[in-house]
């Protein structure tokens, strides 16, 4: 989420949960995380609507005289359509505003069907229907969980409807229909005041969801920063000595080096000590950065992994790669490491950096147990390339087998 966001978030959660409001762009997320629930909702309403409409007009067929249902059938035929549409309407997410006007109209020619039945009807049916329009509108209020804009508006429609049709009642006088009317007006504002009330402890539970996101999200990002750190050469970028030796013990635990072939280099400044003292440690690390930066770029792919393993030594692990492979990795180093012409005055080998490189291979019919043995025959190259002149690959040889 964006920093105004989270801000805004911490804002609205710091104050009194009754002056919880969201802006335009909180709006935006809280909708998009409620609006499955809620249109399932309103599709769920719209359907048992339509099902109890046509089941009480088939008890009123059964129990009530035919010109009284036929009375009925007319204004009943209203209120499926005007369900049914808006139940499709909330089949997928067409809109705020278009959403509104569905369920408005929906709501409204749903209590006016209802409101006309008893009108049209008389009698006894005319102030029964018009309670029991109030009574759908209160269940629509109460369970839509929408704006309280749309929750006011089916509330006006209900009492409005309300109103008009007792004042015409011919059985009720004209000051009677208005108490009752501001009766039950008591009762449907009470109803909307507790949608309200709901609303903003829904807007609330979704503002503490987002900022306990925002947390654990802030929390995971900082513990891969750490990783990372922990597992990162700070001066040189590239992987340190314990991520190597993760890497290298996953690699032979998982049987990988030993059924594709491995081999491992270790690679060593030579005289980096007297570039130190010559040039200064500044230039002595600069010089461990672009080291480290051409043995990186001198890998074949993200088979091959390289580590800075101590002061000024890297370890490389070629996987799947044979003697030849090897070979070629390692020369190709040496000689771009030579080539980048990095001041060393004081080195015995020649004016510019160079290095050192010990190579071993796992080999076929060769048991290698461990990493560490194999790094061990590394080792051993590696020293037998810096006794014999340095700036140079030397391969560990295994020793033959003495004849039986």
């Amino acid at each position: 989420m964006a920093p105004t966001v989270v801000n805004e978030i911490d804002r609205l959660l710091a104050g009194r949960t009754r002056d919880i409001r969201l802006n335009a762009e909180l709006s935006r997320l809280f909708r998009m995380r409620s609006w499955p629930q809620t249109s399932k909702i309103i599709r769920a309403w719209m359907v048992w609507v339509v099902i109890l409409d046509v089941l009480t007009l088939a008890v009123n067929a059964a129990l009530l005289p035919s010109e009284a249902v036929m009375k009925m059938l007319l204004p009943a035929s209203i209120l499926p359509p005007a369900a049914i549409v808006t139940a499709i309407v909330f089949m997928k997410p067409r809109g705020l505003k278009m959403e509104a006007l569905a369920l408005h109209l929906g709501i409204f020619f749903i209590l006016l069907s209802v409101a006309l039945v008893g009108v049209t009807t008389g009698g006894e049916y005319y102030e029964r229907h018009l309670t029991i329009m109030l009574f759908v509108a209160v269940t629509a209020i109460i369970i839509f969980p929408v704006p309280l804009e749309w929750s006011m508006a089916i509330a006006a429609f209900a009492l409005g409807l309300y109103l008009v049709f007792q004042v015409q009642n011919p059985d009720i006088a004209a000051e009677n229909a208005l108490a009752g009317a501001l009766f039950f007006a008591s009762g449907v504002i009470a109803t909307v005041v507790a949608r309200r009330t709901a609303g903003i402890l829904g807007h609330k539970t979704f503002l503490l969801e987002l900022r306990d996101r925002s947390r654990l999200a802030d929390l995971t990002d900082a513990n891969s920063r750490l990783e990372l750190l922990a597992r990162t050469d700070p001066l040189t970028g590239i992987a340190n000595r314990r991520w190597m030796v993760e890497t290298l013990n996953r690699v032979w635990s998982s049987g990988v080096a030993q059924t594709k072939g491995a081999a491992i280099l270790m690679c060593d400044i030579d005289h980096f000590k007297q570039l130190n003292d010559s040039l200064g440690h500044s230039e002595g690390d600069r010089c461990l950065v672009k080291v480290a930066g051409i043995i990186q770029s001198s890998m074949r792919d993200e088979r091959d992994q390289v580590a800075r393993y101590g002061g000024e030594e890297f370890l490389v692990l070629l996987q799947d790669a044979n003697e030849e492979d090897s070979v070629s990795v390692a020369e190709r180093i040496r000689r771009r490491v030579e080539a980048a012409s990095l001041p060393n005055p004081r080195s015995t080998v020649g004016a510019y950096v160079t290095v050192s490189i010990g190579l071993a291979v796992l080999k076929d019919g060769h048991e290698v147990g461990s990493f560490e043995a194999l790094q061990g025959q590394a080792d051993e190259a590696l020293y037998a390339a810096k006794k014999n002149g340095r700036n140079q690959v030397t391969l560990h040889v295994p020793p033959q087998s003495a004849p039986a």
